[in-house]
């Protein structure tokens, strides 16, 4: 996450990347996109995280990769990066 963190809603993330309210509330209940915030009842995403986590869901499905393998190869590249102290700024 960099320093000036765009936030997403969901509605914004259906337009932008094509898929479905269902699907965006599938991935956040499974862990597989985070919620950063909620304003009201609007949940917010960090658009960067979004953006890098889903074209990575994409890409594994598209190789056969089940949810929960998707799950914990983005939990632990998470974990890498936190680690080594690569993610963020």
């Amino acid at each position: 996450m960099g320093l000036k963190q765009k936030l997403i809603s969901a509605q914004e993330i259906i337009k932008k990347y094509g898929i479905t309210y269902q699907t965006v509330n599938h991935y956040t209940n499974f862990g597989l996109i985070n919620v950063i915030t909620k304003k009201s009842n609007v949940r917010l995403y960090d658009e960067e995280e979004v953006d890098r986590r889903l074209s990575k869901i994409i890409q594994l499905a598209g190789a056969g990769f089940p949810l929960r393998l998707i799950r914990k190869t983005l939990n632990d590249e998470l974990a890498v990066k936190v680690n080594t102290g690569t993610g963020g700024a």
